[in-house]
């Protein structure tokens, strides 16, 4: 058996959880992170300081709201948030599963509102 063989990731497997909300890490290139979301519920309002977001749909589509409308993604589709862009996402249907490409340290700063709305 070689063990310098990439690990295979099996995206169903990882988007089994029942939560309304999971977003965690599957895999790392170079500085940077892919993360597998799957999502019954908006996302809060925030923007990420120090690093463009992008997001892939895999299943039920995606919706990104920003100040000034929103964006739709079908499965297939993509699209990238610049990096201090205010916006929140929703699934398009009853739920979602996305991946999403950001830099490792990327920061995450609610809005205002969003924290106003956790209280």
């Amino acid at each position: 058996m070689n063990n310098n063989l990439p690990a295979i990731v099996t995206l169903a497997t990882e988007t089994s959880v029942t939560a309304e909300y999971d977003n965690h890490a599957v895999a790392n290139v170079n500085d940077h992170v892919v993360r597998i979301s799957r999502m019954t519920q908006p996302y809060y309002w925030h923007s990420h300081p120090n690093s463009d977001e992008t997001f892939l749909a895999v299943e039920g589509g995606l919706v990104i709201e920003f100040e000034h409308g929103e964006i739709q993604l079908a499965p297939g589709q993509m699209a990238t948030v610049s990096r201090g862009i205010r916006h929140r996402t929703r699934p398009l249907t009853a739920s979602s599963v996305n991946l999403i490409f950001e830099a490792a340290d990327a920061q995450t700063e609610p809005s205002q509102a969003a924290l106003s709305n956790q209280k």
